[in-house]
C-alpha cells in the first residue's frame, strides 16, 4: 500500500513571462489544501476541489494580474492537471468513471468524468452576470478546460439549474472535486489491472 500511495503524488513547476506556478498533489490525501494565486475568489473555488476531492494541494501561483487574472487562472489549471497526470502514473487499478449531481441551495449542477487519458471538456454552464465580485465567470470554464487537457481527463459539467452565480461557480468546483474522488480510488476488484480492455489508458 505504501508503493501505492508513493507513486500517486506529482509535483510541477512552470515559468513562463506571464506566471510562475508550483503545484504539488497527493491523491491519496485527506484534503489539506495550501493556496495562493493573488485571486481571492478562485483560491476560495481551489480549496473546494481540494477538500471535497481529498486530494492534497499546494499551490502558488504569481502571475500578471496588472493585466487580468486570466494567465494565472488558466495556467493553474494547466500545472494542476499536469500534476494530476504524473500522479496518475499509468492508471493502474483506478476506478476510473465517477459522476455525480451536487446540490448547494437553489443550485443544482452535474459532474461526470473518465480518466481515460483522452482530454475532452463539455461545458453546458451559464452564468447570468460576466463576474462574481471581481473575478470573470468566463474563466471557470478556461479553468477546467485547461485541467482536463493536462490532466488526460473527459470531463463533462452541466448546471441544471441556479439563480447565485458564486453557488452555480462553487458546485461546479465541489461536484468536479467529488467526482474525482470516486474516479481515482483505488478498486481492489481491479487487482492492478488497468481499467480498459486495451491494456492501456496512456
Amino acid at each position: 500500500m505504501a508503493e501505492t500511495a508513493a507513486s500517486r503524488m506529482g509535483n510541477v513547476s512552470r515559468k513562463t513571462n506571464e506566471t510562475s506556478v508550483s503545484v504539488s498533489v497527493n491523491l491519496d490525501g485527506s484534503g489539506k489544501a495550501k493556496i495562493s494565486t493573488g485571486v481571492g475568489f478562485f483560491d476560495h473555488m481551489l480549496d473546494q476541489l481540494s477538500r471535497h476531492s481529498l486530494i492534497d494541494m499546494e499551490i502558488e501561483t504569481k502571475g500578471d494580474l496588472h493585466v487580468d487574472d486570466h494567465h494565472t487562472v488558466e495556467d493553474t489549471g494547466i500545472a494542476i492537471g499536469q500534476a494530476i497526470a504524473k500522479a496518475l502514473g499509468d492508471r493502474r487499478g483506478i476506478t476510473r468513471y465517477a459522476s455525480i449531481d451536487l446540490a448547494m441551495d437553489e443550485t443544482m449542477t452535474k459532474a461526470a468524468v473518465d480518466l481515460s487519458g483522452r482530454p475532452f471538456l463539455v461545458w453546458n454552464v451559464a452564468f447570468s452576470a460576466p463576474k462574481i465580485g471581481t473575478f470573470d465567470t468566463e474563466l471557470v470554464r478556461e479553468f477546467f478546460q485547461a485541467l482536463a487537457q493536462n490532466a488526460g481527463i473527459t470531463l463533462h459539467i452541466l448546471n441544471h439549474y441556479g439563480a447565485n452565480n458564486h453557488h452555480i461557480a462553487e458546485t461546479c468546483f465541489k461536484a468536479v472535486a467529488r467526482a474525482l474522488r470516486m474516479a481515482t480510488e483505488i478498486d481492489p476488484r481491479q487487482a492492478g489491472r488497468v481499467p480498459s480492455t486495451k491494456g492501456t489508458l496512456v
